[in-house]
């Protein structure tokens, strides 16, 4: 019998750990190696508050719940004093995608802003080619593929984002795959920073908002009819407003849900109360993922380890999830095609009673394709589980 009642006759947090997922909502400076951050900080000569890990975990409330989303965002400014050098920015980019590569996630959008990494002179593409290098070599080393999203900051300024969206389109096609607008919500209208979303929407490129998780429903509008996202990122208090949850849902717009973040911020009040399972229920495309690794103290499989223990999720509902993440990517439509392919076959090897058959001979459907999707051709199988 477990300690905690409500683990009984659940799955254990290890099957998760073995599902096939993606990771569309991961802050590279909130999800570094507390080692890291201490071993980068001597290497540097940077100030840190402490350098013994537990008392430096204590300062920076990992894993606490904080009360809001601006004294949750104070972590931030330890991890960006380690991440002003070319190395540390490629140092941890490679170890965030080798972290979430032992949990089997299997494709990442990694997001940051670059213009946050500029302390000591590094110039902006060099900020931009050292993160793209460090998630490069862990492909090559570990076979998980990850792309980027530059973000904009609402409290900083419009022209910065505009500058920041200029640097996305000047690495389209070279990794990077998207646009976001991140930093403190309440106060900070996403229609401020309109012009940068009109620049990255004429050059095709997708973009998602950070919106409803500190400011309401009205945030997540804004967001949608007038920059033009393609996802939102968290949309917590989408439930607030039936009509806009129904144009989300008829029209497909992902939501990219973070359940132990959300508790952490006070945009909801525990995990049993979070809004996800509602918004599967009602139909939505429902992704989960970390927001913050280090920070948030936490990986996708516990989130979705959370969803099954604490939310009520049954593995048909939490395969769903799953592949809504591929669904929703920024990729090529032929690319998802195929991760769907190699995805649903191998979740189909995971059962309810928490066995695993052996896994499949057959080669990766991705084997081949080049990281920015161009391999011409599309397959034939799965056109119907993307749309």
């Amino acid at each position: 019998m477990s300690d905690h009642p409500e683990l009984s006759g659940k799955l254990p947090l290890e099957f998760f750990r073995q599902l096939p997922k993606t990771d569309l909502h991961v802050h590279l400076d909130g999800s570094l190696r507390l080692e890291t951050i201490i071993d980068l900080a001597r290497s540097h000569r940077v100030e840190l508050p402490a350098y013994e890990p537990p008392e430096l975990r204590r300062v920076m409330n990992l894993g606490q719940n904080c009360g809001s989303l601006v004294e949750y965002l104070k972590a931030f400014d330890i991890t960006l004093r380690v991440l002003q050098t070319e190395e540390a920015l490629s140092r941890v980019a490679y170890e965030l995608a080798e972290d979430a590569a032992r949990e089997n996630v299997r494709y990442m959008e990694v997001r940051y802003s670059p213009m946050l990494h500029t302390r000591l002179g590094l110039r902006l593409t060099s900020v931009v080619e050292a993160v793209l290098s460090g998630l490069r070599a862990a492909h090559d080393a570990l076979g998980i593929e990850s792309n980027v999203i530059l973000c904009g900051i609402r409290n900083i300024s419009p022209e910065s984002s505009l500058e920041m969206a200029e640097l996305a389109v000047a690495y389209k096609g070279r990794g990077v795959v998207g646009y976001d607008l991140a930093g403190a919500e309440y106060d900070h209208p996403a229609k401020h920073h309109k012009a940068a979303f009109q620049l990255v929407r004429q050059n095709n490129i997708n973009c998602t908002i950070h919106a409803g998780e500190a400011y309401g429903p009205e945030s997540i509008a804004q967001a949608l009819h007038v920059c033009g996202a393609h996802r939102i990122g968290h949309g917590c208090r989408l439930r607030e407003d039936g009509d806009l949850l129904h144009y989300i849902n008829d029209h497909r717009i992902p939501l990219e849900c973070c359940p132990s973040s959300n508790v952490q911020t006070g945009a909801v009040r525990d995990l049993a109360s979070h809004p996800l399972k509602l918004y599967q229920s009602l139909g939505l495309r429902v992704t989960v993922n970390t927001d913050n690794r280090l920070v948030t103290d936490t990986t996708v499989s516990q989130e979705l380890w959370h969803c099954h223990t604490r939310m009520g999720f049954g593995l048909k509902e939490i395969k769903s999830i799953i592949v809504a993440g591929f669904k929703s990517a920024f990729l090529p439509f032929h690319i998802k095609q195929a991760y769907l392919r190699r995805v649903t076959e191998d979740l189909e090897r995971f059962s309810a009673d928490g066995s695993i058959r052996a896994a499949s001979a057959a080669p990766p459907a991705l084997e081949g394709v080049p990281r920015d999707g161009s391999r011409p051709g599309a397959p034939a199988t799965v056109e119907k589980a993307v749309n």
